[in-house]
């Protein structure tokens, strides 16, 4: 019997899958699996939603104009350059739906959000993987792995798994070697933790083909309401607007994101707060024998010395109530990405983690 066929590509898809949210029996869950603020969202954003309530019944804008100002004016950005969709995925999947297709190249790098792959197959595209150097995102395997078939580079900068970043010099000359028909799109859902790091924006003023991707999902805590934004040439913009659909984010989701980003004391808070507790979260995993990277995001990557013992220890923080992140799938098997809690948070993850580790021995 005859079936509908779906497009090429999208049985290659593996589904995504998110980090995990409970155990079996277990009632004091402590979750450091999705790279979410501990602290939760800024109470301006919670009272902005309470106060649309009664407003439901109407649409929501379909430019997001309020939004847009509002990020211009943090970010010293020109409002007609942005666009918000839902979660900075929103913006990879108009990027790769309007530039890539069938035939055309995608370059991810190897431990790489699983959203470029994802994305870039839905668009019956080819995802291309360049391997890193030391979990590091390496311009110049990027550089040699592009082809008159690249459409579209993806890297994150801080990087998702791995949290390592790398200097504008290196982003610059990477922008420096894409040929003019190449997108560089600057993941930086991380960015903000980055210090002194504009995620890439001063790039996208000077060029044509360069655009930036953010998200309030991380920061500012707004994980459920699902928002994101890009800035990029008015061109691209003027081509990714053709595809958003009118009415992709909500009037509570537009409300709590611009009283959040507009919360500038409690962003540096939270950046202030991250920062240490992310120090002594690296320290105190290195005092247990555990290895990390310097990060530069809200999460540390453990690295075990193998899948096996990686596994083991994710196995006994679950039997403990602590989820974090097993990622095999990004080609790190021997690691476990931990998101960086409030400091009582870091402590209960260490103490079992040190209690696993003298296991071991």
């Amino acid at each position: 019997m005859n079936m509908p066929k779906p497009q090429p590509g999208i049985m290659d898809i593996n589904l995504y899958v998110g980090g995990a949210s409970h155990v079996d029996g277990v009632a004091d869950v402590l979750k450091l699996s999705s790279n979410e603020n501990p602290w939760g969202p800024p109470p301006a954003a919670v009272q902005a939603i309470k106060d649309t309530a009664g407003d439901l019944h109407r649409y929501p804008s379909t430019d997001h104009a309020d939004l847009r100002a509002a990020i211009g004016r943090v970010h010293d950005l020109d409002p007609d350059h942005i666009i918000c969709g839902v979660g900075s995925d929103e913006i990879i999947t108009f990027l790769c739906q309007a530039y890539a297709g069938p035939g055309d190249e995608v370059i991810y790098t190897e431990h790489g959000f699983s959203m470029y792959k994802i994305s870039a197959r839905a668009a019956s595209a080819t995802p291309v993987c360049v391997e890193e150097t030391d979990r590091r995102v390496d311009v110049d395997k990027i550089i040699a792995g592009i082809t008159d078939r690249t459409r579209l580079i993806f890297i994150a900068n801080p990087a998702n798994p791995t949290g390592t970043f790398i200097p504008m010099d290196d982003v610059t000359r990477l922008a420096d070697a894409v040929p003019a028909h190449v997108i560089l799109v600057l993941d930086g859902a991380y960015a903000e933790f980055a210090d002194g790091y504009d995620g890439g924006a001063a790039l996208v003023r000077d060029r044509s083909n360069v655009v930036m991707t953010r998200t309030f999902s991380k920061l500012y805590g707004l994980g459920g309401l699902r928002v994101g934004w890009g800035y990029a040439p008015r061109a691209i913009i003027d081509v990714l607007n053709r595809v958003r659909g009118p009415f992709n984010l909500s009037v509570p989701a537009l409300a709590a994101a611009q009283a959040a980003i507009s919360d500038t004391a409690f962003t540096a808070h939270m950046l202030a707060e991250n920062a240490t507790a992310r120090d002594q979260l690296r320290a105190d995993l290195a005092a247990c024998g555990v290895p990390s990277d310097v990060s530069d995001a809200n999460f540390v990557l453990a690295r075990f010395k193998d899948h096996q013992q990686a596994d083991a220890c994710n196995d006994h923080l679950m039997a403990q109530g602590i989820l974090v992140r097993k990622v095999g799938g990004y080609g790190l098997p021997n690691c476990l990405r931990m998101t960086v809690g409030r400091p009582q948070d870091c402590k209960r993850l260490t103490d079992a983690v040190a209690q696993f580790m003298e296991g071991q021995s």
